[in-house]
């Protein structure tokens, strides 16, 4: 039986294409920014101040504040209901979402923010929290998390390390995104497999995989493209012990053996039919939900697109363990105060009473399909009855953030996923791609540490 391809099968990670514009645009105007001033403003220390005193709540007169995000899919709904829940229980504080793809999200807030239109509160992934401390885009909220009393034992130490770069924090984590691995239970079942078969490890995949395909089906099919194969293997690649860039951000580290023995598995599965070759974009996820496909690494941000889909029968697991440890990709959304013009700094303590109320409904939140940040939101019983959220949120302690470097995304988007569509395709070996990649990365990031080098 065919169906339709799935609605927005890209969900949350929408907002990757056009970033490679991240620093050949705003970049520019973020190096002219730090030539002329190596310390922090004064205005900046000065707002984060101010925030804090939000935690006490907000008396002032009636206020409207804008709050941005990215939220365009099935997320937009649940937050649009938060927001009315936080605006009917404030009679002073009024809240406007204004709602932006997350390809262009990224490059109108910094625009936004040094014209002086910038939004109150605003949602960034934790990936790119680095580039806008050092656009000063956003405040460091250290004052504010101290005066709401909040710390890793409210969320988990990996989520709360997640807001932080150079020693400063600059976000309140919402929920985090991770990679689990979606089964479809109907090719399973016509292939005489049942749940005894899904896989657990590397040895498990494979066993399976090779099940299906004496029975017809290509059952793991890799996709060139990041969402899903460069999530797949950055995956892959900390599981066999390796890491994407030095902690400086001085040097790509993809390009190890650890990185090669990652792609290299990739390839295996399209070399032993586990895989077509050539799979297109979103080609996985449609086979997927077309019963021709049995498995797909992929994000919690499908949950509700597959849910929505007639017929289509799945699960999920956390992601089969392939290296020598346990690690998946994963994400967060950051709430983060924007820096204010003069102007509008009395604005900020009703911002912070607003990131505190939000924050303290992440439960709420996990309608959106997500992992909700707040430890007591994931312990509680009623997000134990979210039977795949939870098995997410399993991964919750292995989880890898991508590196809190200033511009690392971009340079990441035209090296290293370049160099894993290539061997993906078969048109230079793993080790060759890497490799390159990985040199021609050192160049960008040189220019990076340039531009982005010393304190926020």
């Amino acid at each position: 039986m065919q169906r339709a391809r799935a609605p927005g099968t890209h969900g949350d990670p929408g907002r990757q294409p056009g970033r490679r514009a991240l620093l050949a645009g705003v970049g520019a105007t973020a190096g002219l920014l730090l030539l002329g001033c190596r310390g922090e403003p004064v205005d900046v220390r000065q707002q984060a101040a101010i925030a804090a005193g939000g935690s006490r709540g907000y008396a002032g007169p009636a206020i409207e504040l804008a709050f941005w995000t990215g939220f365009t899919g099935g997320d937009r709904g649940p937050m649009e209901r938060l927001i009315a829940r936080f605006n009917r229980e404030h009679d002073n504080i009024a809240v406007r979402m204004g709602v932006t793809r997350w390809a262009d999200f990224y490059q109108k807030l910094p625009a936004a923010v040094d014209s002086g239109r910038g939004p109150d509160v605003a949602v960034l992934h934790a990936d790119q929290l680095a580039t806008a401390a050092v656009h000063r885009t956003i405040l460091p909220l250290d004052d504010v998390a101290d005066a709401l009393g909040l710390g890793a034992d409210d969320f988990s130490q990996v989520l709360w390390d997640a807001g932080v770069f150079r020693g400063r924090r600059y976000g309140i984590p919402l929920d985090v995104h991770p990679l689990g691995l979606y089964y479809n239970r109907t090719v399973l079942a016509d292939a005489g497999l049942g749940d005894t078969a899904l896989p657990r490890s590397r040895r498990d995949y494979l066993a399976v995989l090779e099940e299906l395909k004496g029975r017809g089906i290509q059952g793991s099919w890799v996709s060139p493209a990041l969402f899903t194969g460069g999530l797949m293997f950055q995956s892959l690649l900390w599981q066999a012990g390796g890491e994407l860039f030095s902690e400086d951000g001085a040097r790509a580290l993809f390009g190890s053996e650890a990185g090669v023995e990652a792609l290299s598995f990739m390839l295996e599965l399209i070399e032993r039919g586990y895989s077509p070759r050539d799979v297109g974009q979103d080609a996985d996820s449609i086979a997927f939900t077309n019963d021709r496909n049995a498995f797909i690494w992929n994000g919690i941000w499908m949950l509700n697109i597959y849910a929505s889909i007639p017929g289509l029968r799945w699960g999920v697991l956390p992601v089969p363990t392939i290296g020598a440890q346990r690690a998946v990709w994963g994400n967060s959304h950051h709430l983060v105060l924007p820096r204010q013009p003069s102007s509008g700094q009395g604005r900020l303590k009703a911002s912070v009473v607003f990131v505190d109320w939000l924050s303290r409904h992440s439960l709420e939140w996990a309608e959106a399909g997500m992992v909700p940040a707040r430890r007591e939101a994931r312990e509680s019983a009623a997000f134990r009855r979210m039977t795949e959220q939870a098995i997410f949120a399993e991964q919750i302690p292995v989880v890898r953030f991508p590196p809190a470097i200033a511009g690392i995304d971009a340079v990441r988007a035209s090296t290293l996923d370049l160099a894993v569509n290539e061997a993906v395709l078969m048109r230079s070996a793993p080790r060759e791609a890497l490799r390159r990649a990985a040199r021609e990365a050192d160049a960008l990031l040189s220019d990076n540490l340039r531009k982005f080098g010393g304190a926020p």
